[in-house]
């Protein structure tokens, strides 16, 4: 194994062979053996131990056999305890996530104050066989059948040409002490619950699985990377930059076989989730949207909107009477009178103007804000409304609302209008805002 090793290092990881780097170490025999393997190689490397507390006395005895590892090989360690269980809970999430995050954190700490200039994990070809599986059970495209990427940024995988046999082998072979940790036994997790139940049942059924597997996975990355070549060229034809969002031209993009597939490989790097709703958005009517964490997505007339979402709070901005057109935050407002009332849709409201008193304003949502949902009986809160329409909580900081002098609200902007600024029979004068992206 150790000179399979080297030949992968000087094949796919060159950059490694005169540059130092930094091993994240739990003390487990993937981790160990790959110190190793490094060390006999001659390579220039330093050891990373997270401790997080979870095991009692065993994390302490997992941190102790690290740094007399790194004694034994002759090179620097760096350890860092973490409070894993109570930040978990202050953050109301899974102790797993929590230390994930903690770990990779201070790796890129590590990276950016210190000498080394890569950091290597010891996930093995078994570990991407799992992820695999995960990914596939969560149901997924193309990018998550790749298993798990040999590099990333600073972050280096030697070991995934690897099965878990082969580096188990190598260390009992050499005589190597490692630390177990009886919590990997346990099918309590998913992950466990693959690796001691379902790759066993697979290599039941073949014992060329792993190989077979490996060599599938290598077909699947050369496909992703045509994949890649080809959404670059799509992205060039389909996808126009304008001020601070992309719009994509639903024409040319129908013009195209596939579409589905092409808009899902052009979105998916912006993290959204609910393709039927992404997907529904192609035949759905002006002003439609759907979000991801971080990303919004409107359909406006024959194009899809494509606009960060953004955190910072949205300053009031008043409108006077004599104002026809205003700057908003990547759109404009059009304030016109007409004769009759045209066309509905999400990105126009029409207003009983002799209902209004200027100066109008256009703000965030504000806690108890409430109004008087067009064709609903009765008032309602803002929170209950924007909930019912199935708004995602992270955008409701970035709704915005149409007010009327005296503080009503006129219209919860690409939503409703108020019921008690409604066009009527008797109505006069009547106000056309409409929604303009820049």
């Amino acid at each position: 194994m150790q000179n399979q090793f080297q030949k992968h290092i000087e094949s796919e990881f060159p950059e490694l062979l005169s540059q130092p780097f930094i091993i994240a170490t739990s003390g487990g025999v993937d981790s160990v053996v790959l110190a190793h393997l490094c060390f006999n190689a001659n390579l220039d490397f330093a050891l990373a131990h997270c401790n997080f507390k979870l095991r009692g006395k065993e994390s302490e005895k997992d941190a102790l056999f690290v740094e007399d590892l790194s004694k034994s090989l002759s090179c620097e360690v760096f350890t860092k305890e973490f409070e894993t269980e109570k930040i978990a809970d202050e953050h109301k999430e899974s102790v797993q996530i929590t230390a994930r995050n903690q770990r990779y954190n201070w790796f890129h700490e590590l990276i950016k104050t210190t000498p080394y200039n890569f950091l290597l994990t010891a996930h093995h070809l078994n570990d991407s066989l799992e992820t695999f599986i995960i990914n596939l059970n969560r149901s997924t495209g193309l990018k998550g059948l790749t298993g798990i990427p040999s590099q990333n940024k600073y972050i280096r995988r030697p070991l995934l040409k690897f099965p878990k046999d082969d580096i188990r082998s190598f260390a009992i072979e050499h005589h190597i002490e490692w630390r177990e940790d009886q919590s990997n036994e346990t099918t309590k997790y998913l992950r466990n619950k693959i690796r001691h139940q379902v790759v066993p049942s697979l290599m039941d059924l073949n014992p060329q699985f792993l190989s077979n597997f490996e060599s599938s996975l290598q077909k699947l990355q050369d496909s992703e990377l045509l994949i890649e070549d080809y959404t670059n060229l799509l992205f060039k034809t389909l996808v126009r930059k304008k001020g601070e969002h992309y719009e994509i031209d639903i024409e040319k993009l129908n013009s195209f076989p596939n579409q589905k597939a092409i808009l899902y490989q052009l979105l998916e790097v912006f993290g959204f989730t609910e393709w039927d709703d992404v997907y529904h958005l192609l035949e759905a009517q002006t002003g439609k949207r759907v979000s991801s964490s971080s990303h919004l997505l409107v359909k406006d007339r024959g194009k899809l909107v494509l606009s960060t979402i953004s955190n910072q709070r949205f300053e009031p901005i008043k409108i006077d009477e004599d104002q026809n057109n205003i700057d908003l935050d990547g759109f404009k407002l059009k304030l016109n009178e007409v004769e009759k009332l045209g066309d509905f849709n999400s990105n126009v409201a029409y207003i009983d103007r002799s209902k209004l008193k200027f100066p109008l304003s256009v703000r965030s949502l504000e806690n108890g804000d409430y109004f008087y949902p067009f064709g609903m009986e009765g008032k309602k809160k803002l929170s209950d409304f924007l909930k019912d329409e199935k708004i995602s909580p992270h955008l409701k900081s970035s709704q915005l609302l149409l007010c009327n002098g005296n503080g009503d609200i006129i219209w919860v902007l690409n939503l409703r209008t108020d019921e008690r600024y409604k066009v009527s029979p008797t109505t006069e004068d009547i106000l056309k805002i409409e929604i303009l992206n820049d």
